[in-house]
């Protein structure tokens, strides 16, 4: 309320030395507004997101004139410091890779402008031509559903669903039956670590939610990891691997474990070199690949195991048109969890899986928790990028009643706390006990199965 009579009395005082008129102006051109391309709706939406939201949302200090009145330009500046925490439209639009924007951009944009939360009345005040026209609003909504619709829709959502921020999975792929075999075997084999004690499954069991339900694994000469093991399930739906990113693939991802010292502790010769002792499975290994042993062979072979372990659940049901699969405590949770913005970042076929986001965007999470450690740094242990601190991967919530500690650094066991806290850190929010049990609910309806059996 203090900085909003502080902007109301700059505008009154700007206001005496400028006609009304010359307040409504066009905001600076970016590199955004600029941009040409080939698809008519999204150069329709960029004519509104480059005018009303990249403003603050970008990294293009370009100000407007009246910037340089006081107050004026300390206020705009800290919006577009807190903007770009949120989301970096100069970046997200234009994803390097070339292909589509992200499922979590195109969720985040359009929950504000469903709720008509942005742009925010403190930027309207200084920018009275700021916020969107019905026109606008509409084709920024209609490119978001062009886009899902083009990348991201499930074939056989039902109608009611097929514009969601969460879509089912779809069925597993047909995969090289032999090559599913040999990666299940090697994903289970402890012959991959150093003293033959560990193997892929000890910190990702399939009958612990593709986890070990511990705080840190535990890997070879009782060395202890540092961060929360991440699901195995439905692993060939993260865009990234770990949860600060750093293996692209889930080839990528293998090859990490068996190198790193505190975990398998070996390397591929010497893994390599046990594994041609079987001649069992060497001659089983030699029919899938007449190449034989070597890190990308194996590598591949357990990555393709790994993207059969899809787990659909009820909530699959659900969307493709079984009202009655969710129980009516499940639906209202389902709600809330949209309501709460909660899809905006566990968005898509997994319900995350497909950002990395800032540990406590509304709230310091790592100030109330307290001292701080490498892990948690997030995506900069990559990047070194300042704005990629505290940046983690979001974690897919399927089988997340089975997925406990929670969080990258196990500090919560409890889902109901889990999901109480998340909406402090994330979404500034305090939830009633009522709406947490409900989206509770909507999660343990998350738990799947795998090959037809029941998780649990």
């Amino acid at each position: 309320m203090k900085r909003l009579v502080i902007i109301l009395i700059v505008l009154i005082l700007f206001g005496l030395a400028l006609p009304v008129s010359n307040l409504v102006v066009g905001l600076p051109a970016n590199s955004i507004t600029k941009a040409k391309p080939d698809n008519p709706l999204f150069a329709k939406a960029l004519g509104a997101l480059g005018t009303k939201c990249v403003n603050c949302h970008t990294p293009e200090y370009t100000l407007p004139f009246y910037a340089k009145f006081p107050v004026a330009k300390q206020i705009i500046e800290t919006d577009i410091r807190q903007g770009t925490r949120f989301i970096n439209y100069l970046e997200e639009l234009f994803p390097q890779n070339g292909g589509p924007v992200t499922e979590p951009l195109l969720a985040k944009t359009e929950f504000v402008l469903m709720d008509k939360s942005m742009p925010p009345m403190r930027y309207l005040a200084l920018h009275w031509n700021g916020g969107f026209t019905a026109a606008e609003r509409d084709s920024v909504l209609a490119w978001i559903k062009d886009t899902r619709t083009k990348h991201y829709a499930t074939s056989g959502v039902a109608e009611p669903f097929k514009n969601e921020a969460i879509q089912p999975l779809p069925d597993t792929p047909a995969l090289d039956p032999a090559k599913v075999a040999l990666g299940n075997k090697l994903f289970h084999d402890k012959r991959l670590s150093k003293d033959n004690s560990l193997a892929c499954a000890g910190c990702h069991d399939l009958q612990k939610g593709g986890t070990d339900q511990k705080k840190f694994s535990e890997g070879v000469g009782q060395k202890f990891g540092d961060i929360n093991a991440p699901t195995v399930f439905n692993a060939g739906f993260q865009f990234k691997q770990f949860w600060d990113g750093r293996a692209a693939t889930l080839e990528e991802q293998a090859d990490g474990p068996v190198n790193n010292p505190i975990e398998m502790a070996s390397n591929w010769p010497e893994a390599i070199g046990k594994l041609q002792q079987d001649a069992e499975l060497t001659q089983a290994f030699q029919a899938v690949y007449p190449q034989g042993y070597s890190k990308e062979t194996i590598t591949e072979a357990i990555a393709t195991f790994e993207r059969t372990l899809d787990t659909p659940s009820k909530l699959d049901k659900f969307l493709r048109g079984q009202a009655d699969a969710l129980s009516p405590e499940e639906k209202k949770g389902y709600d809330l969890f949209k309501a709460h913005r909660c899809a905006t970042c566990h968005a898509g076929k997994i319900l995350g899986g497909q950002s990395f986001e800032i540990m406590g965007l509304y709230k310091d999470y790592f100030k109330d928790r307290g001292n701080p450690q490498k892990p948690d740094f997030g995506r900069f242990n990559v990047t070194n990028k300042d704005t990629d601190k505290f940046k983690l991967k979001v974690p897919t919530l399927r089988n997340i009643a089975l997925t406990f500690p929670y969080f990258h650094d196990s500090t919560i066991s409890n889902l109901q706390e889990a999901v109480q806290t998340m909406a402090k850190y994330q979404a500034g929010k305090t939830l009633s006990e009522g709406d947490a049990a409900s989206i509770t609910a909507f999660l343990n309806a998350l738990t799947g199965e795998l090959n037809g059996q029941p998780l649990k």
